[in-house]
Parts: C-alpha cells; structure tokens; sequence
C-alpha cells in the first residue's frame, strides 16, 4: 500500500475542477483534420506540464520527511488490517452466516480503514496541500493555452477522450496545449501562502469578473 507520486500529486479536490474549460478539444498534430476537430486531455496536459513535472521533483525533496511517513503508516496499516481481513473473511465462510453475524467483524474492519485513511490523510495534508497549489498555478493558464493551441492548429472544435467514440491518433493536440503551458507557466511554487485553500484563486476571478460586469437596471 506503498503511496506513489502518482498517488501523492491527486489532490482530492483537483483545482482543475474548478476551472471553466471548454467543452471541446484540439487540433491534429501531424494531419489536419477535415472538419477542425481534435481532442485533448486536458488534466493529463497540466501534469505533463515542465511547472508541473519540476515541482514533483521539488515535492519530492521539500516533503521527503512527509512522503516517507506516509509510505511507512500505509505499510503498517495494511499489516494491522490483515487480521481483521481474515476475521471477516471467516465468519463470512461460516454456516449460517447472516448480516447480523457477521455485523462486528464487519465493523471492526470497516472502523479500522476510516481510521487508517484519516490517518494518512494527516499525514500527507501538506502534500496534497502543495499539490493542490501547483495544479492551480498551471491550470489557471489551461483556457489559455488551449485557445493558443487551437489557433496555432487551426482547430475550431475541442473534444475531450471520453466524448469520442473512435479518432485517428492525430487528432489528439495534448501535447500542444503542454507546449503554450510551459510558455505561460515556465514554474510553480510549492509554497502555499499562509490560509491558502484549493480553489481560492479561481474563485477570486470569477468575483472580480463579476465586479467588472454592469449591473443592470
């Protein structure tokens, strides 16, 4: 249960999430498409992202001492839940076993895995904190980056992998909305300010574009 980079660098609230990204995709790479349509993973791009992959690097050493007790618990914590695996396990196996027989041990596995992923929670809340800070960094440039890709590709329509049903492997523009990422976000800080909580950017600019509008009469 050893917690990977992969596993360490997904915020449990993607600040992409917020974003307010088209519904659409990107260009073709080596082709151009007929009718200017392409797709792009958009999530993938930011991770793929130069900003991005530094600060991974940067986590790695910032956060060793968190990134370490954290594999070190989830180790321990899957030796303490074999037992109670086994126990549950058993009473489901034996004659007669009901909803209601089988109610504790059922229980105590359960309360033990809450437990145990609170704890790791903890444990790597500033990770995950750090994580959150740099995904928001880069995905506030990603709107940017996909007009910037779509122009240079002369793509009209955006689709992202889930909407298609079957595409030729040109059409997907993933890696040319990386490359205006990294002109926009050359890097990332992994130093959250003091209070800073996922979203906050983003939510700051949509207040300030609402400022901005006209009230009406």
């Amino acid at each position: 249960m050893t917690i990977s980079t992969k596993t360490l660098l997904k915020s449990a609230a993607l600040a992409l999430a917020t974003l307010s990204v088209p519904a659409m995709v990107a260009t073709p790479a080596a082709a151009q498409s007929k009718t200017s349509i392409a797709v792009a993973n958009y999530e993938a791009a930011v991770v793929k992202s130069q900003a991005y992959q530094t600060a991974v690097a940067q986590m790695k050493v910032t956060y060793k001492a968190d990134i370490d007790a954290t594999n070190a618990r989830a180790t321990a914590l899957q030796a303490e839940l074999t037992p109670l695996v086994e126990a549950y396990n058993a009473a489901v196996q034996k004659p007669g076993a009901n909803q209601t027989t089988v109610q504790p041990q059922a229980q105590a596995l359960q309360t033990k895995r809450q437990s145990g992923q609170q704890e790791l929670a903890r444990l790597q809340q500033r990770v995950t904190l750090a994580t959150a800070y740099v995904e928001e960094q880069v995905g506030m440039k990603l709107n940017d980056a996909i007009k910037a890709a779509m122009k240079t590709k002369k793509v009209d329509l955006v689709l992202q992998p889930q909407a298609v049903v079957a595409r030729e492997p040109y059409v997907d523009m993933t890696d040319d909305i990386v490359l205006e990422l990294n002109k926009l976000v050359p890097t990332a800080s992994i130093t959250p300010p003091a209070g800073w909580e996922p979203g906050q950017a983003q939510q700051q600019a949509e207040q300030a574009a609402a400022g901005q509008q006209p009230s009406g009469r």
